[in-house]
């Protein structure tokens, strides 16, 4: 069963009564919540996404509830509680599914260890698959979001994560746009469904848009990286794609690496091999449609060098 083979109301039930175990990828969230916004964000964000019965094994267990005092009222907040801790400040109450979302980061970025956890999206197509790393602001989601609406594969918005293996286990969860990006995908894909759009957020004003049905069905097929891309957005430039040397792009990796020096020696290692196996570059662009021909012209020419 997935989430869309539930009514709202059926959704809502769970999640106020023993809870809603949500499959995404490889991680489990058991999800308890009277908040109908909550509700409302996985039906409309996670409609293909399994939902498991009661008895399962949960990697996370997840509350998202009023505080217990006057704001549940007076200016209402949400609380994002695991496992009974709440390890974020409360938040707005409109902002309770984005916190959900911010707080599933939070849990698999600290919790995962199994993984080398890289702050990047990463996509995939005709089996290649690219790392984009890069901080806030650089159009790493925008791109991400571009891409997918024009064939890609997701595997992952905010964390990419390096298996043992050097493959990337996808996540395929909705993909975070902020201000200006939410426009510019309406405009470059229409078709994609975006939630709810929310503002003053500590990092603006959000949207989220739904991970294709193909991602979401995927998730069990891990993809091996052919590229780290460091991607930065720039208005009026025109795309342009250059080398990075393997130094410079094992120290910027490391640096958006959440678990590199936890990891220690394990950690480096598999970074390492993650730079020596893929081509690393660096690529501006002003003009998203631009971009994604880009991407599938790099795709081809691979597919064309190994015939």
């Amino acid at each position: 069963m997935i989430v869309a083979d539930y009514s709202l109301s059926k959704i809502q039930r769970e999640l106020s009564g023993a809870g809603l175990y949500l499959r995404t990828g490889g991680f489990v969230s058991h999800i308890c919540s009277d908040i109908d916004l909550v509700g409302e964000g996985i039906c409309q964000l996670y409609a293909d996404a399994p939902v498991l019965d009661a008895n399962h094994f949960a990697d996370f267990h997840i509350t998202l509830k009023r505080p217990a005092n006057l704001r549940r009222w007076f200016k209402p907040q949400v609380l994002f509680r695991f496992d009974g801790f709440v390890p974020f400040k409360p938040l707005p109450f409109a902002q309770a599914f984005a916190l959900l979302e911010w707080g599933l980061n939070w849990c698999i970025s600290t919790h995962a260890q199994q993984f080398l956890i890289i702050h990047a999206a990463a996509v995939e197509k005709h089996g290649l698959a690219v790392i984009l790393p890069a901080p806030p602001g650089s159009g790493k989601s925008t791109l991400t979001a571009g891409l997918v609406s024009r064939g890609w594969r997701l595997l992952s918005d905010e964390l990419t994560l390096i298996s043992q293996t050097g493959q990337i286990e996808p996540i395929a969860r909705p993909i975070s746009l902020k201000n200006r990006s939410i426009d510019v995908i309406r405009d470059f894909a229409p078709d994609v469904f975006i939630g709810e759009v929310v503002a003053d957020t500590v990092k603006g004003t959000v949207a989220h848009m739904r991970a294709p049905a193909d991602s979401v069905a995927r998730v069990n097929q891990p993809a091996r990286p052919a590229w780290v891309i460091f991607p930065k957005f720039l208005a009026d430039s025109p795309a342009v794609m250059e080398p990075v040397e393997r130094s410079q792009a094992f120290i910027e990796l490391a640096e958006n690496a959440f678990n590199y020096s936890l990891q220690g020696a394990e950690g480096f290692l598999r970074l390492a091999d993650l730079i020596d196996t893929t081509s690393t570059l660096r690529f501006c662009y002003g003009n998203l449609e631009e971009a994604v021909t880009v991407f599938d012209q790099l795709v081809q020419a691979k597919l064309n060098a190994s015939k």
